[in-house]
C-alpha cells in the first residue's frame, strides 16, 4: 500500500514539472524590463527622429500651423480691382466706394452683399403687399418705413387688400458706393419680373392683374454705420427707374 502511495505521488510530480516547464516555455519569464499594457486612453506620443532620418508625414502636418490671411489666401490677397473686376470698373467711383467700405470693414463682400440684397428686395416688396409692419420696420430706415406704414394704412382705410409675388429677379447692380466717415450707402439697380394685383373689399381687381407679368425697375439705396455689431443693411431710399 506505501510503495502504491509513492508511486502515485511521484506520477502527479512528474506531471506537474512537466506542466510548469511547459508554461515557462511559451509564456516567457520576466526580465524587468517588460512595458506596461498599453492604455487606450492615453496619449500616443510621436517617437523622437534622428537629425539622419525624415519626419513621418503625419508629425510634417501636425507642425504646419495655418494663419488666417493673404498668405493662405490667395483671392483675399489679390487687390479689390482684381477681384472685383466683373461688379466694377478697375478706377471707377463704386470701386472706390468698394475700397473704401473694406479699409473700414476687410470681410466685405459685394457679392454676398447683393445676394442679400436682392433677398431683402423680395421680402420688403411682399411685406409691404401683406401690410406686414413687423417685418418692414426691422429693414427699413425710420422714414422710409413711415412712407411705407402710410401707404399701408391708405390700403387698409379703403378695405383694398395687395397681393405680390415675384417670378424672377433678373438684374441686381451696383450703381453707386458711397461712404462718408462710418456711414456707408450702397445703391443697387432691380429688374425683376413680378405679378402684383390690388382689389378691393367686393375681390374686384382695382390694380395690376393676377395674370399679368410686369418688368419692374427700382432703385434702391441701403445703409448702414461700418464697425456696428448689428449687421444689418437698412433700406434708406427708393425711387422707380424710367
Amino acid at each position: 500500500m506505501q510503495n502504491s502511495f509513492d508511486m502515485t505521488t511521484l506520477v502527479f510530480l512528474a506531471l506537474a514539472v512537466f506542466v510548469a516547464w511547459k508554461l515557462r516555455s511559451v509564456l516567457g519569464q520576466k526580465t524587468g524590463s517588460e512595458q506596461p499594457p498599453a492604455d487606450p486612453f492615453s496619449r500616443r506620443e510621436t517617437p523622437p527622429v534622428r537629425p539622419d532620418q525624415a519626419a513621418p508625414a503625419d508629425a510634417r502636418r501636425d507642425n504646419v500651423i495655418r494663419l488666417p490671411g493673404a498668405a493662405n489666401d490667395p483671392a483675399a490677397a489679390a487687390p479689390a480691382a482684381d477681384r472685383f473686376k466683373d461688379i466694377a470698373p478697375e478706377g471707377s467711383p463704386i470701386l472706390a466706394g468698394i475700397e473704401g467700405i473694406i479699409k473700414q470693414e476687410p470681410g466685405f463682400d459685394p457679392r454676398e452683399f447683393l445676394g442679400g440684397a436682392k433677398a431683402a428686395y423680395e421680402t420688403i416688396v411682399t411685406a409691404f403687399a401683406r401690410g406686414d409692419r413687423k417685418m418692414l420696420k426691422g429693414l427699413l430706415a425710420k422714414e422710409v418705413y413711415e412712407g411705407f406704414e402710410q401707404a399701408i394704412t391708405d390700403r387698409e382705410k379703403r378695405g383694398e387688400k395687395a397681393e405680390s409675388s415675384f417670378v424672377s429677379i433678373d438684374k441686381a447692380d451696383i450703381t453707386a458706393v458711397d461712404v462718408k466717415g462710418k456711414t456707408a450707402q450702397v445703391t443697387i439697380a432691380f429688374v425683376s419680373q413680378l405679378i402684383s394685383v390690388t382689389r378691393d373689399a367686393q375681390g374686384t381687381v382695382v390694380d395690376g392683374s393676377a395674370e399679368v407679368v410686369s418688368e419692374v425697375n427700382d432703385i434702391w439705396t441701403f445703409s448702414r454705420q461700418l464697425g456696428s455689431r448689428d449687421p444689418n443693411w437698412l433700406l434708406v431710399a427708393t425711387e422707380s427707374a424710367a
